[in-house]
């Protein structure tokens, strides 16, 4: 069994601004609640023109009002760049006008530039480094709540609150905390083993969880056969050619026109076929199977995926194919309607 949710970077895709972008969002989420999907979490990321979501916690709070079962959060909330008492502020409202419906995810990584991210935090602000002490913090905010500074609404019941992370440090410290925890195994898929075996062999039964609870995030394309979903994956390619060629600022998604003109060095079609190891890519079958043994191999009981494609009606068309391909296996914990 198999347990499906979604990641969504808010990507640009050529041709479209960022508003359209925004709304394409609100579409997807509208869409794969429908074909069962467990979650739908958004990136926090800034100072790019590839992704259009600086805060996550708005546009969770929009998809939430436009859907009625999935649970809707952030993947995550890069909490260096915030005060915890303002993300418990902003969670707390969330839960009381969605109860049962929030998460919180949390991550350390700036989600910029260091220059972007230090106009964000300000001098006084952490960076980074304090991010343990951040979390007690936050964690104190959204369940004790006392003393003389209190995050409002007061009787809101805090979001679960999920810790991310591409290394081993996360996972000891969710283990530790006895918190959840989701590897981004799109980012870095090689410490995804390493990180969740230490997490679950260290987990500490905490007031929050009793037991261990671990997620992994990909990137996954899909489409109606193995060739299709190759040839579409050419848009991906180029995006990640860019990101390095360009120092983190590569524009919106480039279409599969924009991708098959390029013209590329033996060292660019290195780049782009390593890259591409990052990904799983192919029919609905192919994909869930891939998926469902990166599952089993590092034990985790859910997979978060990221899809990046170029036109909406194919992004949307990929998450279906696997969601109805996930619903026909036995034991499959949703049926698409």
């Amino acid at each position: 069994m198999l347990n499906l949710s979604v990641l969504d970077l808010t990507p640009i895709s050529e041709g479209y601004s960022s508003v359209e972008s925004l709304h394409q969002s609100l579409a997807l989420a509208k869409a794969v609640e429908k074909w069962g999907y467990q979650r739908y979490w958004l990136s926090e990321h800034h100072n790019t023109n590839m992704l259009v979501s600086a805060s996550p916690e708005i546009l969770a709070g929009q998809i939430a009002a436009h859907t009625q079962r999935i649970k809707v959060g952030t993947g995550g909330i890069m909490l260096p760049n915030h005060t915890p008492l303002k993300v418990a502020e902003n969670f707390r409202l969330l839960s009381a006008l969605y109860p049962d419906r929030i998460d919180l995810g949390l991550g350390r990584a700036p989600g910029t530039d260091l220059r972007t991210a230090y106009e964000l935090r300000g001098s006084g602000h952490s960076h980074g480094e304090d991010f343990p002490q951040q979390l007690t913090r936050l964690l104190d905010y959204l369940h004790t709540n006392e003393g003389p500074i209190q995050a409002i609404p007061l009787e809101a019941k805090a979001p679960d609150v999920w810790l991310l992370g591409s290394s081993t440090f996360s996972a000891q410290l969710a283990a530790a905390r006895g918190l959840p925890f989701a590897f981004a195994h799109h980012i870095q898929p090689e410490p995804a083993e390493a990180a969740l075996r230490l997490y679950r062999e260290n987990f500490q039964p905490s007031a929050y969880f009793s037991a261990p609870q671990a997620m992994v995030a990909v990137s996954a394309i899909c489409a109606e056969s193995d060739e299709a979903a190759q040839d579409l994956a050419q848009s991906a390619d180029l995006m990640w050619l860019r990101f390095r060629q360009r120092q983190g600022r590569p524009g919106p998604i480039p279409s599969l026109a924009t991708a098959k003109a390029q013209m590329h060095s033996a060292e660019e079609k290195a780049f782009m076929a390593a890259s591409r190891q990052r990904m799983f890519v192919g029919s609905a079958e192919t994909v869930y199977h891939h998926l469902s043994a990166l599952s089993k191999r590092l034990g985790s009981e859910e997979v978060m995926v990221s899809t990046i494609i170029h036109e909406p009606e194919a992004r949307q068309r990929s998450y279906e194919l696997l969601a109805q391909y996930a619903a026909m296996q036995p034991n499959a914990p949703q049926k698409v309607s």
